[in-house]
């Protein structure tokens, strides 16, 4: 900062910053260092309000602008908020939906056995170049009338690596296995029809799953990383 011309300060030297500027450039620096580390654009519980503000729709609060949700997003009230809708999303789908009707529930099995078979294979589509990835998950030992989930995971809310912003988790969950987790690039994916699709065979049991990113194709370096296998669970 320039402390020139400041109230008792020499020609040609720094004078005392007022509580007002130190405030100001601390508010600068942290929005920079914020720019450097955070991708709002990637971050699903923020939205902005008519009035231009910050609103973090899990923790319920509103911020005037992006350093201050920012340093919301570090805090420790959002990130208590993070670990329960991490256990509350693998409790779902490990468990699957609560039925709208009082029914007699089996108990969940408490022994597991290891994780699933599976075959990830890396495509490109010919005539638009997307990127897809086709995810092939065996079950021989599913329970009787029991069906595999998937879900997709941000980086952030597990807690077996360190967060990195650029990847994202894709899950498979079936009992009696343990959820098995890929780790893939954290790019749009395309939910358009026919870009997007599961398929499970209860004879074979074999589940399906392959979507398309929306964007357009990466660098070679980004490619050669996409679906890397993540020990057990990721959650």
């Amino acid at each position: 900062m320039d402390f020139q011309n400041r109230v008792g300060s020499k020609f040609g030297g720094g004078g005392p910053a007022s509580a007002a500027e130190a405030a100001a450039d601390r508010e600068a620096r942290q929005y920079r260092l914020g720019l450097e580390a955070f991708d709002i654009e990637k971050d699903p519980y923020v939205v902005r309000n008519n009035l231009g503000q910050f609103v973090c729709k899990m923790c319920l609060t509103v911020h005037r602008n992006l350093p201050s949700y920012i340093a919301h997003t570090q805090a420790k009230k959002h990130q208590d908020n993070l670990r329960k809708r991490a256990a509350e999303e693998e409790a779902r789908v490990e468990t699957g939906p609560e039925p709208l009707a009082q029914a007699t529930t089996a108990t969940r099995r408490s022994v597991r056995i290891g994780c699933p078979g599976y075959r990830v294979v890396r495509q490109r589509d010919a005539s638009t170049g997307q990127r897809s990835l086709l995810f092939e998950v065996s079950f021989p030992d599913i329970d009787d009338d029991a069906q595999p989930r998937h879900r997709f995971m941000s980086a952030f809310e597990q807690r077996k690596e360190v967060p990195d912003k650029t990847k994202q988790y894709l899950l498979f969950a079936a009992e009696p296995y343990e959820t098995v987790a890929f780790k893939i690039p954290a790019d749009p994916i395309d939910r358009r029809e026919g870009r997007f699709f599961t398929d499970w065979n209860p004879t074979t049991k074999l589940f399906r799953l392959q979507f398309f990113f929306r964007d357009a194709p990466p660098s070679a370096s980004s490619s050669a990383s996409a679906a890397a296998a993540v020990a057990d669970s990721a959650t």
